[in-house]
């Protein structure tokens, strides 16, 4: 049985027009990689309802587990929301946890704008904000987030340890590698495939270098994966270049 990709979306018109910097992509991997897990997409997506509907479509449809920043709040340009509902078929309705979240954050001074940070798909589960109280959202395996990162972090790390904490060191994997001089990557393709062939468990890469830092042209050559395999597979590399005659010499 396969197990269910997990990815994240980064949402704004913000990001894909360069007034903002991408930050969660890095936050993502690191958060995933402290609990041996990994993240198998990223896709960037602005302020387009249609374009977003149908990603949440897809991503819900496969059974992934999605980390969604940005586009939760009540401005006109966020849509996230109302994107999740369409794409699940059901309708936005103030969440009564969130509505006693914002009740505790305002008091008197909660509006029916504010309130409607709250609308949430039905059927959604909160995800509590340590920062200002006001709440993202999970819906199946789907949890979304505001874009600010330091709302987002600790919620989506929230999340991994109430949800999914018994997911850990389900893709822990570690890496090894050689620098290889005086060949091209088509050149090492066959040792590459009879690597990858034997070792299931592992994904053989390769870096091509330019020397365009002053260093000797060089690919880099390595696996990574189960940290079973890795040993024996970079060993059956050293093996392979070494018979093909080309130097090379440990990172």
């Amino acid at each position: 049985m396969m197990h269910a990709a997990i990815g994240a979306l980064v949402i704004g018109d913000e990001i894909l027009v360069g007034k903002r910097q991408d930050k969660h992509f890095a936050f993502v991997v690191g958060a995933l990689a402290k609990r041996g897990l990994r993240l198998a997409f990223c896709e960037y997506h602005g302020d387009d309802p249609d374009r977003l509907t149908a990603a949440l479509k897809r991503t819900i449809a496969a059974g992934d587990i999605v980390f969604s920043f940005g586009g939760i709040g009540a401005t006109p340009d966020d849509h996230t929301r109302q994107c999740a509902a369409s794409a699940l078929g059901v309708a936005l309705a103030v969440h009564p946890e969130g509505e006693r979240e914002l009740r505790a954050r305002f008091g008197a001074e909660l509006t029916p704008e504010r309130l409607r940070m709250v609308e949430f798909p039905l059927g959604a589960q909160i995800i509590p904000n340590p920062v200002n109280r006001v709440p993202g959202f999970s819906m199946r395996e789907h949890h979304f987030v505001p874009g600010f990162p330091q709302m987002a972090w600790p919620m989506v790390e929230w999340v991994l340890d109430t949800r999914y904490a018994h997911l850990a060191d389900r893709d822990r994997w570690t890496e090894a590698s050689i620098i290889v001089y005086e060949a091209g990557e088509s050149q090492l393709i066959p040792v590459m495939e009879a690597v990858g062939a034997r070792h299931p468990g592992v994904k053989v890469f390769s870096l091509p270098s330019m020397g365009d830092d002053g260093s000797r042209r060089h690919v880099e050559l390595g696996v990574r994966g189960d940290p079973g395999q890795v040993e024996q597979a970079i060993g059956q590399i050293r093996a392979g270049v070494r018979q093909a005659g080309f130097p090379f010499r440990e990172p």
